[in-house]
């Protein structure tokens, strides 16, 4: 299932998810969702493991399509799994906050 960015952005502040991004490093370094764990799409197999199973995970990359990957396999997995539609372009063009603060979208 996707989410909208505001819709994800509701999440967040409720505490109700955990975000992982799943771009490459220096996509995440240059900008980023406030609370998000990186986790490189390549790393994820590896990795799932570090991921909680009992919390509903979104996952958001540049424009929403390296992250609905994520989230499909993940959801195939047993997880309660999300994509952020649009992505990291979405989400700044709905004018919703990234860190560092004067970040781009790399």
């Amino acid at each position: 299932m996707d989410y909208s960015p505001l819709e994800v952005a509701q999440l967040i502040d409720a505490g109700a998810v955990q975000l992982v991004d799943v771009r490459e490093r220096h996509e995440h370094e240059a900008g980023r969702i406030s609370g998000s764990r990186l986790i490189e799409l390549g790393e994820l197999a590896a990795r799932a493991d570090t991921i909680d199973n009992t919390t509903p995970v979104v996952f958001y990359c540049r424009s929403g399509a390296r992250s609905a990957m994520a989230a499909a396999a993940f959801t195939q997995a047993g997880y309660e799994a999300h994509n952020l539609a649009g992505g990291m372009l979405d989400w700044v063009a709905a004018q919703l906050p990234i860190e560092p603060a004067d970040g781009t979208v790399a």
